[in-house]
């Protein structure tokens, strides 16, 4: 079986808490597994969610480290095409400049599950083998424009 591995790690302070920027993204974190896990596992796909801590010290030293989701071992904004942006957070995180996902004009703080998934189908299909009728091989033509 093929192994699709959703990383994510955030803030959490010695009570186990984190901010509510990174409480909403675990909220469409699990809809999002919940749902891939659904629709990849007929395809012969495991889905693995795994949720990292990123402990004070070491988000002081780099806050845009807090919120980060990797999906197959490349980063949630190169499955998408967007771009790592930065917003003032809130709460836990004091006024730390914390990590964002940009696309075209929308800013997103908590990253909703569309986009995981989106981001996961798209990891997903590259996972797939390419097979042909009788193992044969596929030929690329490139035809010119005339």
């Amino acid at each position: 079986m093929l192994k699709l591995t959703i990383k994510w790690q955030r803030l959490v302070d010695e009570a186990q808490r984190t901010c509510p920027r990174c409480g909403g993204t675990e909220e469409e974190l699990e809809k999002a597994y919940l749902k891939l896990k659904e629709v990849l596992q007929p395809l012969g796909i495991e889905v693995v969610f795994v949720k990292e801590e990123l402990r004070m010290e070491d988000f002081k030293k780099a806050p845009l480290e807090s919120n980060r989701i990797w999906i197959a071992g490349r980063g949630i904004e190169e499955w998408l095409g967007a771009k790592t942006g930065q917003s003032q957070c809130c709460d836990l995180c004091g006024d730390s400049e914390c990590r964002t996902v940009e696309i075209g004009d929308n800013v997103y703080e908590t990253i909703p599950s569309s986009l995981i998934i989106k981001a996961g189908l798209i990891a997903a299909a590259e996972l797939l083998p390419i097979k042909t009728p009788y193992n044969s091989k596929i030929t690329l033509i490139r035809r010119e424009k005339t």
